[in-house]
This record gives structure tokens, sequence and C-alpha cells, in this order.
């Protein structure tokens, strides 16, 4: 796979305020019915050995400052594809670092914890590649180089970033193919949790790592899946630079030879911590490859309308 990411390409004709999540098998449909029971428990302890916390990645405030706090808004990006997997696994076949992700959604104004919300997730894998879009290529990345050392310089890049696959704007692209890992839709049980799991993403030409997310309200969960809402938020989460350069030195990451976008130069992450969807790790020290633990709690708006597409 080569060639660049494009951010250019036809408007997404679709009905804002519905959405239908397509459900693959009875097995889904059975998932569903069993609420946040499965999915406040799932994957707990996947990573293996002591824990400890990127640096970067932790926040000073307290929690009750945090949840005050609407979590930032960004672009949806190109590669959006609605009618996902409802399913909290999402690796599929895919390579990669194992990533537990664990997120909480809470009304910004009340702190109380949203229930029954359908979160969105999907990212590109270990090589910069979207499910859906495999032609688009990888940013010009894969195969045999070395990974990125040394510390970021944190200076920002020249010039506005080229191949900007799911952050860059510029109209959503219609699906080249029918893959679909590294996607999912799950709903938020009592608290407010839902819990995924991935692998780490990789990076591409223009961006740093990062996951893409949505959140839908006011929607029927029913057999065929969530219909129906609105979404209140669409955002991108975070990875600090010791964990990514930490990453990079684990196959398939290591093949990589796209020039890698740091945290400080990425155009999207609007660089305030946490409230900008910067994750709380937990991984082994010096064997990040056993797997890391991502967490986060989202503030939003139910009342707000966020798809990201104008952004």
């Amino acid at each position: 796979m080569t060639g660049n990411h494009t951010a250019e390409g036809p408007k997404h004709k679709r009905d804002l305020t519905r959405r239908k999540v397509v459900v693959a098998g009875a097995g889904a449909a059975a998932a569903v019915g069993m609420g946040g029971t499965l999915a406040a428990g799932a994957f707990a302890g996947k990573t293996s050995g002591s824990a400890s916390t990127g640096a970067t990645a932790s926040s000073s405030s307290s929690s009750a400052e945090v949840c005050y706090k609407l979590t930032s808004e960004t672009t949806e990006g190109p590669y959006y594809i609605d009618a996902d997997k409802l399913r909290q696994d999402v690796t599929e076949d895919q390579e990669g670092i194992p990533l537990t992700l664990r997120l909480k959604v809470i009304d910004s104004e009340t702190c109380k914890p949203i229930r029954n919300a359908a979160v969105d997730i999907w990212h590109c894998n270990a090589l910069g590649v979207y499910s859906g879009y495999e032609d688009m290529g990888s940013g010009g990345g894969g195969g045999g180089g070395t990974p990125p050392s040394g510390e970021p310089t944190g200076e920002p890049p020249s010039g506005e970033p080229s191949g900007e696959p799911g952050g860059g704007g510029g109209g959503h692209q219609e699906p080249t193919d029918d893959e679909r890992y590294l996607r999912g839709t799950w709903k938020t049980d009592r608290n407010g949790q839902v819990v995924f799991r991935t692998v780490f993403p990789g990076w591409y030409q223009g961006r740093c790592a990062h996951i893409h997310t949505k959140v839908h309200v006011n929607g029927t969960w029913t057999d065929a899946g969530y219909e129906g809402g609105t979404t209140c938020h669409t955002g991108q989460f975070f990875f600090d630079e010791e964990s990514v350069l930490a990453s990079a030195e684990v196959e398939p990451y290591s093949t990589n030879t796209t020039t890698r976008t740091t945290l400080d130069e990425d155009t999207i992450y609007p660089g305030n911590g946490t409230e900008g969807g910067l994750l709380k790790l937990k991984y082994k020290k010096n064997d990040i490859a056993k797997g890391v633990i991502a967490t986060i709690t989202m503030g939003v708006d139910p009342e707000a309308t966020h798809t990201g597409q104008d952004i």
C-alpha cells in the first residue's frame, strides 16, 4: 500500500440527525441486551505486569475541576464511516500493542454520568492505514525503516501538513473497500463508562498518533443497533510522546518509515491536556509490548450538536 492520504473528495451526504448501527450477527445483538454490565468489566486486566503512567499524560487537576470542563471538539476528518460494527473488541486481525481503552462520558454541567450513549471509536493501524480506505495508502509509511529516536523538538512544522486522514478536514471520503477493522460502537453503562479493546495506533504523514471518537445521545437501542438521536461530541484521543517513542521500537511500528509528527507539532491537538483528549496511560516500563491501559473522562453537553464537519 503506497501513496498519501488525501483530505479532498465528495461531501458525505447523510441525515446528520439519524444514525443506525449495523450489527454483525446475532451475537452482537445479544450483547446489546446485556447493557453496561459487560462494558464495565470487559477486558479488565488484559495488560500484564506492573504499570507506570506516562509523564506527560497525567493531569494535576482534581476530578471536580475536570468534571466541569467541556472536552475539546475536533474535526471528524474524512474517514469516518457510519454504520460501524456494534462491538467492544475492534482488533480483528490487526497486529500491534494491545490497547484497552476505558472511557467515561459525563454531563459537563451536572457532572452526572450519561448512560446508554453510543460511543464510536476509529483509528488507523500500526502502519497508519485506515480500514475502508486501504487504497489511500499509509501516508508513505511502512517497510524496512527504523523507528524515530531521541526527544521531540517541540517546534511547530513549517507550512500545512499534507496527507491528513481523519483530522485535516476537506470533506468526507467515500470508502474504497469493505474492511472495518479498528472501528466499533458500544453503549455506556449506568456509570457512563464504556470499554474497548484495540491496538495502539500508528502514525501517518502530517498527524501524530490518535484515536477518533463520537458520542451519540437521545437515540434508541434496538435489536438492529442504535437509531436516531444526535451527535453531541466529536473528538480525538492523543498519546504522550514517551509512549509513542516506546511503541516505535516494537514491530510492526518499527517498520513504519513515515516521518512522524510529534504531539506538539500536530495541528489538531489543542494542547490542553485531558480537556483536549490526552489519555492517561498505564503500561509496564520498558515493555510496552505487553499492553497499554488508556483512560479518560469526557465532559460533553448532551443538548449540543457537534458533528465535527464544520471545524
